[in-house]
């Protein structure tokens, strides 16, 4: 099956070669000096979250009776992307450089997804992590093999906290057809948002294939499946489809779906199971508003050895793998047969004549939980967000943004909390 996966890549590509649809990026090479870019995120993150009880919460493994977490901190993301030599065959290196610096918590508030802790559960001073890949281009299509962020549906490392995941492993990129990408990867490590070492998730093995294409402007599909060793198989789909409705006026629709197969050691049951999870959302925009529907419903799953009711899975194939239409700040609502509704309310200011200034509101509502033992549970999740972006002067692009959650939850599926997020980011591009 490896094989077959990787000879299906190959023929496209080398179709794609045949049709000569692009024109070659490799042939336009600037050089590995003359292409390269070197740029450094500042971020600074303040989060708490109030569980409002004894903190027995979401948040496993760390369930040590926390009702409260707390912190703050100052995160530098340093990228490092080189050109490619010019010829036949491009060369190229982009390098990762992460550090993150506590300006504040506690043993009695540590937030183990933010910072480290040490052995006796206090947040380390800082943490860092650094990383290279090496990368080829011939004609339209890269190969990238070290260090890397990784932005695929069935693979996706996490960037919700101060500093991002990265993985370790291979990653084809092709585009030598109009309209079409094509992905294929192998990756063996992947290291956590709040942790130096290479290998803290646990990914053994991990394989990827799919590809998108677009049959115009308007209209897109995409296709994936991959492989995680000793977890699950998993399959991905979207289509997604917009339109023009007079000049200020325009409706999309988003659908995706995922089929995972779970192996009997993902599931700790003795059985493979099973989950389909799929979303439709609708948005209508008018002007400098937007509003939103969307739905949700999650089929089968398994029990965890803790009977938490599992559908969707994610995690060890990257903390942001899970583009779903109603996973928002919190939650995901994606429980053992859960279905959810969500309706979404954004504003732009520009047309206010306030560039950069941004709000969304939404809520979203998540019934039919299948808890095994007892009645079905229900959980909500209201979100308010604001943003601003510098537009012009000494800081422009730098940004301000403060979201705010309210999370409930029923029969003993999790506890009622409050999540606030303030984050402000500027960029400096070096090179």
């Amino acid at each position: 099956m490896y094989v077959m996966k990787w000879s299906v890549i190959a023929m496209a590509v080398a179709a794609g070669t045949s049709q000569m649809a692009l024109a070659s990026s490799q042939s336009e090479s600037e050089g590995f000096v003359e292409g390269s870019s070197l740029t450094i995120l500042n971020r600074n993150l303040y989060m708490n979250r109030d569980f409002r009880d004894d903190g027995s919460s979401r948040d496993a493994p760390y369930n040590d009776n926390q009702s409260y977490r707390e912190a703050w901190g100052h995160g530098f993301i340093g990228t490092f992307e080189s050109g490619f030599t010019q010829g036949t065959i491009g060369v190229g290196v982009d390098a990762i450089g992460l550090l993150g610096v506590k300006l504040d918590s506690g043993s009695d508030r540590a937030w183990p997804d933010i910072f480290p802790t040490d052995s006796e559960g206090r947040p380390q001073d800082d943490y860092s992590h650094a990383g290279a890949a090496i990368k080829f281009r011939v004609s339209n299509t890269v190969v990238k093999y070290g260090t890397q962020f990784v932005a695929l549906p069935v693979f996706s490392t996490d960037d919700a906290r101060l500093l991002p995941e990265t993985a370790r492993g291979a990653l084809i990129t092709s585009g030598e057809i109009n309209g079409l990408e094509l992905n294929a990867g192998r990756f063996t490590a992947l290291s956590g948002k709040s942790e130096s070492d290479h290998d803290s998730v646990g990914l053994e093995e991990l394989n990827l294939v799919g590809g998108t294409y677009a049959f115009g402007e308007n209209l897109s599909t995409s296709l994936y499946y991959s492989d995680v060793k000793d977890n699950f198989e998993k399959y991905y789909g979207n289509v997604n489809y917009n339109m023009a409705l007079g000049a200020v006026q325009s409706l999309a629709f988003d659908f995706n779906v995922y089929q995972t197969e779970y192996e009997s050691e993902r599931t700790g049951t003795g059985s493979d199971e099973d989950n389909t999870i799929w979303s439709l959302a609708a948005t209508y925009g008018v002007g400098a508003h937007k509003f939103t529907a969307a739905y949700q419903k999650s089929h089968g799953g398994y029990f965890s050895a803790g009977g938490t009711p599992v559908g969707y899975d994610y995690g060890i194939d990257g903390g942001g793998t899970v583009w779903l239409g109603n996973s928002i700040q919190y939650s995901d609502f994606y429980y053992k047969d859960e279905q959810s509704w969500q309706v979404r309310y954004d504003l732009d200011m520009a047309a206010y004549g306030v560039s950069g200034l941004s709000f969304m509101t939404r809520y979203v509502n998540g019934s039919n939980i299948d808890m095994q033992v007892g009645p079905d549970a229900e959980e909500s999740e209201w979100d308010i967000e604001a943003k601003y972006v510098f537009q012009e002067g000494p800081a422009k692009d730098l940004s301000l943004r403060v979201r705010q959650a309210f999370y409930q939850a029923t029969n003993g599926l999790d506890n009622d909390l409050s999540d606030t997020r303030l984050i402000v980011e500027y960029p400096l591009s070096i090179l």
